[in-house]
């Protein structure tokens, strides 16, 4: 009983995320500098939403006065962490598997641009390959989600909006869960030489592409997983980008699922938005007053 309690805890710990600070030319930079931080670690679940640019909404994001000033042409890493004062070994819940992105916005001030609208090019991304996702990667390095800042854009302000979407309940509509901050940066050292395509945010996505709506678990090694969004900017591809493989998972024949046990009531309580059953799940069933254990898929069974 103790045990499965401290192992329902650490779950709990792990649920969400946020892009809480920035590591740029060998600094990093105290957490909620130059990021638009929420004190709550929730997700945007409408890809239509105004909320989907910089977070906001559901939850609420604080202003920043800083700036960060970047170098065209080097990498900066953003630090993921569950909360605002989490540690290195709580980013996200392990369950939460999906890609990683990231995108640039030219602005004239970076303290004030709300982020909603045209002006947004994808300069990162990494989705599922054999079996590893995106976020996973993340998780595993301790919460750095590595980003390029291209050498032949133009220099100035800019917004910086990194991205992770778990897809663990993205069989049905509505169920990926997309988390996003804006850091404020200024890049220096850019050549100006390529003019990205721009798009919108909201825009980018629709509730029902393949990588937002997607069903995660029948996925093999071999399978294809269509990143959403549009097409990668690089410097070598010009403004169309190359963009990425949108080649659909291979065809799997569904198995019916073995027949599951009643789960057992562990005598501990799982959190909003925390898993409460599911196949092969061994954690707490139970879910805090107020909240019901929702079936989003015979995998993932969860509090709201």
């Amino acid at each position: 009983m103790k045990f499965l309690s401290l192992l329902a805890a650490a779950s709990t710990a792990t649920a969400h995320t946020i892009f809480v600070q920035l590591d740029a030319g060998g600094k990093v930079y105290p957490v909620s500098h130059a990021i638009r931080t929420p004190t709550y670690d929730g997700p945007i679940t409408n890809v239509n939403s105004n909320d989907l640019a910089c977070n906001g909404g559901p939850n609420p994001t604080m202003k920043s006065n800083e700036v960060i000033t970047v170098q065209a042409g080097t990498t900066v890493k953003a630090v993921w962490r569950h909360t605002l004062t989490s540690g290195p070994n709580n980013v996200m819940d392990a369950s939460h598997k999906g890609p990683t992105l990231a995108y640039l916005k030219k602005v004239s001030n970076a303290l004030t641009d709300t982020g909603i609208g045209g002006g947004w090019f994808k300069i990162q991304e990494d989705g599922y390959n054999g079996g590893n996702w995106g976020t996973s990667k993340v998780i595993n390095n301790a919460g750095l989600h590595y980003i390029d800042i291209p050498s032949c854009i133009a220099p100035g302000q800019y917004l910086l909006r990194a991205e992770m979407i778990a897809l663990h309940g993205a069989g049905s509509s509505g169920g990926a869960q997309l988390y996003m901050e804006c850091a404020q940066i200024n890049v220096v050292g850019g050549t100006g030489a390529v003019s990205p395509k721009t798009y919108s945010i909201p825009g980018i996505y629709k509730s029902n592409d393949p990588g937002i709506l997607v069903n995660i678990y029948s996925m093999t090694t071999s399978s294809k997983y269509t990143i959403p969004g549009p097409p990668l900017f690089t410097c070598a591809g010009g403004s169309g980008g190359s963009g990425p493989v949108t080649t659909q998972p291979e065809p799997v024949v569904e198995v019916p699922a073995p027949t599951q046990p009643e789960p057992v009531d562990s005598g501990c309580e799982a959190a909003q938005w925390q898993q409460c059953g599911g196949q092969n799940y061994s954690g707490c069933t139970r879910c805090a007053a107020g909240f019901t254990c929702k079936n989003i898929n015979q995998y993932y069974h969860q509090c709201s």
